[in-house]
């Protein structure tokens, strides 16, 4: 299958296309996001990295042909023209390591991560990226010889540690990095200030709130969402690009985050324990599994 017939995308305009994997049916699909500027262009999460995402972008017109510079084995891009205007670097940045999000940073060249999971992505740690894919889920296999138990999510060297308040500049927008942990400990959200978007990842979607995973922890949780209600406060968001499901506005976002805090009580953060240890324990299994 070819990189064209994996990926689908829908332009947003203002330079933002929505882009996401067709043949993965799974509550899990990523969203990935592409963000075009006058001097860089920046894929905002890359899937699973089952076919080769800077393909895509070329074949389907959505890049300057010096941007999307590939490691896959498909046909590689055209030579970067030397001195022509317009021809943008590329920066593949993850909201955080999770294999649904990460699994296609191998592809990329330029690679931003938080800090905080720089050293899972070096490892390729299959426990931390939560690596738990179902073959039922992809519907039509990539390859032929295609298994959901071979997958992994491969080592990547990070060319750019994220951390609080980096500013990611592709010229004419300027992307503001929010430490936004709880989900995952290097989870963040993209702020484009002025235009008042937040691509928010797995910090918030519009569907429940993941806290039970490796390395959540809801303590931190509660306090990015009072983050995130501050930003609606100050009238610094108007839509929200998340990591899952669909884009939503203010309301919508004020109503997820002040509901996460109103339900993190005691009886939540047991649960959430149990359901942790659970987890942590079906994870190593299946990485044991795997790399048997």
């Amino acid at each position: 299958m070819s990189a064209l017939e994996w990926f689908a995308h829908k332009s947003l305009g203002g330079g933002i296309f929505w882009i996401q994997e067709r043949f993965y049916e799974s509550g899990n699909r990523a969203n990935i996001w592409l963000v075009r500027g006058s001097q860089r262009d920046v894929v905002i999460d890359t899937g699973l990295g089952l076919r080769s995402l800077p393909d895509y972008l070329r074949l389907a017109g959505l890049l300057d042909a010096a941007s999307s510079s590939s490691s896959s084995s498909e046909a590689p891009p055209p030579a970067k023209p030397e001195g022509v205007p317009g021809a943008r670097p590329l920066l593949a940045v993850a909201t955080h390591v999770h294999f649904d999000h990460a699994g296609g940073l191998h592809q990329f060249p330029e690679v931003a991560v938080h800090r905080a999971e720089a050293g899972a992505l070096r490892r390729g740690d299959n426990y931390e990226t939560v690596t738990w894919l179902s073959g039922r889920e992809v519907v039509r296999p990539p390859a032929p010889s295609w298994s959901a138990r071979q997958f992994r999510v491969r080592p990547v060297q990070p060319t750019l540690l994220l951390q609080e308040g980096d500013v990611i500049s592709l010229g004419d927008r300027q992307l503001t990095v929010m430490h936004m942990p709880g989900h995952s400990r290097g989870s963040i959200c993209l702020h484009d200030r002025e235009r008042k978007i937040l691509f928010s990842g797995d910090v918030v979607y519009d569907g429940s709130m993941i806290d039970w995973l490796p390395y959540s922890r809801i303590n931190d949780y509660v306090s990015s969402c009072q983050r995130l209600i501050e930003l609606v406060n100050t009238g610094l968001v108007e839509k929200v690009l998340p990591g899952h499901f669909n884009t939503f506005g203010p309301e919508r976002l004020y109503h997820l985050a002040s509901n996460y805090i109103s339900n993190a009580g005691i009886c939540h953060k047991v649960s959430a324990c149990a359901m942790r240890s659970v987890a942590s324990i079906a994870l190593r299994a299946t990485n044991s599994r795997t790399t048997s």
